[in-house]
């Protein structure tokens, strides 16, 4: 009886509490005690919106569109967007963070139906809207995704029946390259046609979207099978599938290709999605594809080949993620140019090599592989941070053309035409 009689008490004490009554109980000694919840949680005068908050010691917990989310105050007085701690048309950072009190505290917190009011000891006030809040927490970023995308093995590419962009809409309108755009993010190739078969409308092509990316190789760069450089993409074998300059501590984001002229057979090129193997992967084992996120291997490249002399180190994890949503955003996979594995333990390389075989597997599947047939007019864009790429054996003549793009400013491109990248 007692129980059911407290249980009616604290539910109706509560509904007081939403509609604004205060109660002379809230001075009684051992009312924390018998109503926990009640005195801790604020609500606003919305209950429609579910915003609630709670003043923590060490952080303060906010209740807002089916998200509960937690800030650091210092982490609230350092992203004030006050005239005096932002600036607004410039979108930088006015306050000095090292100013700010690792141990302050709001002297006073004010929720409303829309913002957040935070008064501070000094007297300074931040405001912040509460979708803001929604968006840039923690809790709200773990649930987004950087970048949408489709992965596909060969039937659903072809299903999707993803469409090419014509040269002249490419180069002329922001529609053009907008299509263009939406389609390399989401499935990390895509196809221009009726290019002029030169190295000058190429380049001009890429200038559209990004600043060339100058390597080893040069900036635009023009080859055949003459072995001219000791790499053996240089000669008419098959290349297996592979990501390229896996041995720079920042692989090339975009590889454009052109086939200028080839006066011969085979010579198809072989596209992967590297994410599709992955997620297989992540589904059939995911110990394995966590493994393959934290074993740091070095890539390396050494030529010593006529007047070109170079030694090349990059480092990574195969399977690269961002740590907080688990969202896979780079793919290493050469094993051409991978060097001695002497980064982890005994114990783990077996470990290590058991989830790169099981990667590697999907990999090959026939079913993922993608082989189209480059031509003179069809450029082809590759994201190298997922598509891995190879090709068969060809004989005769084959001239290629192509370059790297920074993918910082494919990105940027993308971003100011609407797309989310």
């Amino acid at each position: 009886m007692w129980c059911h009689r407290l249980s009616h008490l604290q539910s109706s004490l509560q509904n007081l509490l939403r509609r604004g009554v205060t109660c002379w109980a809230f001075q009684q000694p051992n009312f924390k005690s018998l109503f926990p919840l009640a005195i801790h949680w604020h609500h606003t005068a919305s209950e429609s919106l579910g915003c609630a908050w709670q003043q923590h010691e060490d952080h303060f917990e906010l209740q807002y569109a089916n998200t509960v989310m937690r800030f650091d105050y210092v982490w609230l007085r350092d992203h004030c967007r006050s005239a005096s701690c932002y600036n607004s048309k410039t979108h930088q950072r006015s306050l000095d963070t090292a100013s700010v009190d690792l141990c302050i505290k709001p002297k006073t917190v004010h929720l409303d139906e829309t913002t957040l009011c935070l008064t501070w000891p000094d007297g300074h006030v931040t405001k912040y809207d509460l979708d803001w809040l929604v968006r840039n927490s923690y809790e709200g970023q773990k649930q987004k995704v950087i970048q949408p995308r489709i992965f596909w093995n060969a039937e659903i590419y072809q299903r999707a029946q993803v469409p090419s962009v014509d040269f002249q809409s490419f180069l002329e309108t922001n529609e053009g390259l907008k299509n263009f755009l939406q389609n390399f993010l989401l499935y990390g190739i895509a196809f221009v046609e009726n290019v002029p078969p030169t190295q000058e409308h190429t380049e001009k092509l890429a200038e559209r979207i990004s600043l060339i990316r100058e390597t080893i190789y040069g900036r635009m760069w023009y080859f055949t099978s003459d072995f001219s450089r000791g790499d053996t993409a240089y000669t008419k074998l098959a290349l297996d599938r592979h990501t390229d300059t896996t041995y720079f501590q920042e692989p090339c984001g975009i590889q454009v290709f052109h086939c200028l002229k080839h006066e011969g057979t085979g010579g198809r090129t072989l596209l992967v999605d590297g994410f599709y193997a992955a997620e297989q992967v992540l589904q059939k084992a995911p110990e394995q594809f966590e493994l393959l996120t934290k074993v740091p291997l070095k890539h390396e490249y050494i030529e010593n080949f006529g007047e070109c002399h170079n030694h090349m180190i990059g480092v990574g994890p195969v399977l690269n993620i961002y740590p907080w949503n688990k969202e896979l955003y780079l793919i290493r996979y050469n094993n051409y140019d991978r060097a001695v594995i002497n980064t982890v333990p005994y114990d783990v390389v077996h470990r290590w090599y058991a989830a790169h075989r099981t990667l590697t597997v999907e990999l090959r599947r026939p079913e993922n592989e993608f082989w189209v047939k480059l031509k003179p007019g069809r450029v082809l864009f590759i994201d190298n941070w997922r598509v891995l790429h190879g090709r068969e054996s060809f004989t005769g003549y084959r001239q290629l053309c192509g370059c790297y793009l920074t993918r910082d400013d494919v990105l940027n491109t993308a971003r100011l035409l609407g797309l989310q990248a």
